[in-house]
């Protein structure tokens, strides 16, 4: 954070005062090492270092201490335990190398240090450096691209070995082979060490590429690069940028196995996939046959297992419900101890009814005698005798009767359909006879009647007819009303019941 270069004159005071246009409060020490920290890693997040490696130690948690110096100056690293696993050699003090990583801060004893991704031997001098350099170049095209990659083919039928047919390395790869999954291979002999032997692999690979499908001379389905182990010099063959491009450039899928595990050449970074020994290489080149049959027999054993299954399951399912479903004789046992029940209180019933019944026969046959009954005859009669019989209890029913069918003829006499032909309308009928009420159903007639008081006329829709077409045709008597059919008037209570 900026600070004003002047200061005031006043500024050697017992106690810190902040002073007029200062608005920047002091930083803790700990902010000021977290904005160096920042600040070198952002502009230092990724660095290579040449220089010797001193005061190497490793801590109990795997982590690598060390630092790294030249003539002039020395600067501390750390390497994690996860990238020390990864190291093809074992670091020791005064050992060049090239150190990748970033450059942070320790606050805790205010240094700036590299944190190690990964740790190279900067031996070999100048060839080492024409190896870099080729390799950046060569990456810069593109050309060990891992979009550029292809897959192996799983299993391949042809396979072209480029090697010298000499070593043992030919053998290791027939041998393997053998063992695995015996193949037909292809061996294009050539160098591989020394002059010339740089052109005469690249010449074999892009002849297996030439190869037409179908020919007399069986395509490869995968080539093998393969060469043993040896120094830098004795596999800079595969270095060259010849064999490079040649495996980059070459259709059909390659395998790199140059050199042992430790060895690293150009043609593995150009190659599909890289194997760290000629071994290595027909092991990924082809699966086991042995593990093959097991797989496929596997598949079948499944494929049994999974036709089998559902039946299994379900007899499973089935002998589940069986065992839960009860026993007839438990569902019919309440039922049968319920009808049991029911039948002895059946009889018990019909027992009891039967004695109740004797009981009030005999209590009613004991009422019963001649003379309850003459009395009650006698009580019957003087009842009927003493009855006054009034005309006014049929005629007035009668007249109330007559008076509401009065009032109902005259009411079908007004409601009657053909008494307004009386007052000078008419009724249009169509030619079946049903009255037509609105004048777009009239419109849509050919020919209408007109019913008057005293006939009906025939007329064409939209003509007028002449007088003499007019025919009067006897009128139809109006329908006799309907008869009303009379329900017995209820009798008056205020009067006594002939029969009560």
């Amino acid at each position: 954070m900026a600070r004003s270069p002047s200061l005031p004159s006043d500024s050697s005071g017992l106690l810190a005062r902040s002073r007029d246009g200062d608005n920047a409060e002091p930083l803790t020490i700990s902010e000021i090492s977290q904005s160096l920290k920042r600040t070198v890693e952002d502009r230092f997040g990724y660095v290579r270092l040449r220089g010797e490696l001193s005061g190497v130690k490793r801590a109990a948690s795997g982590h690598m201490y060390c630092a790294l110096k030249d003539d002039k100056a020395v600067l501390d690293g750390v390497m994690w335990r996860g990238n020390t696993g990864r190291l093809a050699f074992v670091p020791e003090d005064g050992l060049e190398v090239i150190a990748t990583g970033k450059l942070t801060t320790y606050p805790g004893r205010s240094k700036y240090q590299i944190v190690m991704d990964s740790l190279e031997i900067a031996g070999e001098g100048a060839l080492l450096a024409l190896l870099e350099k080729t390799r950046a170049r060569l990456e810069a095209e593109g050309l060990f691209a891992r979009e550029r990659k292809r897959r192996l083919p799983f299993l391949p039928r042809t396979i072209g070995v480029v090697t010298s047919p000499t070593g043992s390395v030919i053998r290791d790869i027939l041998h393997r082979l053998a063992d695995r999954f015996p193949s037909h291979v292809l061996v294009w002999p050539v160098l591989v060490q020394g002059q010339g032997a740089a052109e005469q692999v690249a010449g074999a690979i892009r002849r297996f590429s030439e190869i037409a499908p179908g020919g007399a001379i069986a395509r490869p389905d995968v080539v093998i690069v393969a060469r043993g182990g040896g120094s830098i010099e004795d596999l800079w063959s595969f270095n060259e940028e010849v064999v490079v491009r040649a495996i980059a450039e070459c259709t059909i899928p390659v395998i790199s196995a140059v050199g042992h595990e430790t060895d690293t050449t150009l043609a593995d970074y150009a190659a599909d996939q890289r194997a760290p020994t000629p071994t290595a290489a027909a092991e990924m080149a082809v699966p086991v046959r042995v593990d093959l049959d097991a797989t496929v027999a596997d598949f079948a054993a499944r494929q049994r297992r999974a036709v089998h299954r559902p039946l299994e399951l379900g007899r499973e399912r089935l002998d589940a419900r069986v065992r839960r479903m009860p026993k007839i004789e438990a569902l019919l046992q309440p039922q049968a101890q319920k009808l049991d029940d029911l039948s002895e209180r059946l009889r018990r019933g019909l027992r009891d009814r039967a004695g109740q019944g004797r009981e009030k026969l005999a209590g009613t046959a004991a009422r019963l005698s001649p003379r309850l009954l003459h009395q009650a005859h006698d009580t019957r009669k003087d009842r009927l005798v003493r009855a006054k019989l009034s005309p006014e209890l049929v005629t007035r029913p009668i007249a109330q009767g007559q008076n509401r069918l009065d009032a109902l003829a005259r009411l079908v006499e007004q409601l009657h359909p053909k008494k307004p032909l009386e007052r000078g309308y008419a009724m249009v009928r169509d030619g079946d006879r049903r009255v037509v009420t609105t004048f777009e159903e009239a419109a849509s007639k050919p020919a209408l009647n007109l019913e008057f008081k005293d006939g009906e006329l025939s007329v064409g829709v939209g003509d007028a007819p002449p007088p003499a077409q007019a025919k009067a045709q006897p009128k139809a008597p109006p329908p006799a009303p309907p008869k009303r059919k009379t329900r017995p008037t209820a009798p008056n209570p205020a009067q006594d019941d002939l029969f009560g």
